[in-house]
């Protein structure tokens, strides 16, 4: 089971009352913050923390906020309406607010090729797995997802047909996409064509050892740290902005095997915490290769 106790959301929700998170961004204005207490306060609502950032280079605001309020006193509909006149107020480029317990999970598919993990629980409702690679009825990865009702589909490719046209139709519907080591790459068109974000992991060997089996190059080559790297797909290979990143060490006394052990582990937990952060309203765009995250 994977631990999520970084950066928890508010572990103190009064009886009676919910937890709502806003992501926020706008340009850099006086009284942006003041505006934003006051669009909660004035609801009866509890600000229990917020985060905020300015580059010092460029007067755009990054915000996020964790607040608590009586929903009888603050209907759903009502909350939505509120931040978005605060948003038209900003001419924000991004609000999004989110009541976890009242509002539906957000629904992903994942891409996966020969790996599928399994461990971990997230904050997501998985509407299928897609894999270039067969797995047979009584795989202990088929088992799983028959347990919890989660579809299979097994698409093989070629190098001149990639199937992107049968995987956009399985996506549909869904709030994002995970590439859980899946190895295609995906096409500008195909990126273009589903409009939301995907969200890759790859092990932090790369550039370093390209190519086939770099665990063995990185273990023959005597590395003593590995990482993974987890970020956003972007029609340049490997080169979306990142969301999270780990790093292990390692050393002589590891083989082959706990070598590879340790790095896929390692892919586990940073593709595990970069879904976290995203479902959690944590990530914001900042640059064109680079992230905010809260």
């Amino acid at each position: 089971m994977l631990s999520f106790a970084r950066r928890p959301l508010s572990a103190a929700v009064p009886a009676g009352t919910l937890l709502g998170i806003h992501l926020f961004q706008c340009p850099d204005a006086v009284g942006i913050v003041a505006k934003l207490s006051e669009c909660i306060a004035s609801r009866g609502g509890n600000i229990h923390s917020v985060d905020v950032f300015v580059p010092d280079d460029n007067p755009v605001f990054y915000s996020r906020s964790e607040f608590t309020y009586n929903p009888r006193l603050w209907p759903r509909d009502v909350l939505h309406n509120d931040f978005l006149t605060l948003s038209n107020f900003f001419n924000a480029h991004r609000s999004t607010v989110r009541v976890p317990d009242l509002d539906p999970k957000y629904k992903i598919s994942i891409l996966a090729s020969k790996q599928l993990w399994q461990e971990g629980r997230l904050p997501v409702d998985i509407n299928c797995v897609i894999s270039n690679h067969d797995r047979p009825a009584d795989n202990h990865v088929r088992r799983f997802l028959d347990r919890h009702g989660i579809p299979y589909h097994y698409l093989p490719t070629t190098p001149g047909n990639k199937r992107e046209q049968e995987i956009l139709e399985l996506i549909q519907g869904t709030d994002f996409v995970v590439l859980a080591r899946y190895m295609q790459i995906m096409s500008e068109s195909f990126l273009k064509a589903y409009g939301k974000d995907i969200i890759n992991i790859h092990h932090g060997l790369l550039p370093s050892f390209k190519g086939g089996h770099p665990s063995r190059q990185a273990f023959n080559a005597g590395v003593k740290l590995i990482g993974a790297t987890s970020h956003f797909v972007t029609p340049e290979l490997d080169a979306g902005p990142i969301i999270e990143q780990m790093v292990e060490r390692v050393s002589h006394r590891d083989t082959l095997q706990s070598f590879v052990v340790k790095s896929q582990n390692l892919e586990k937990q940073c593709l595990a915490e970069a879904i976290k952060s995203y479902c959690e309203l944590r990530v914001l765009p900042y640059e064109p290769k680079k992230t905010v995250v809260f």
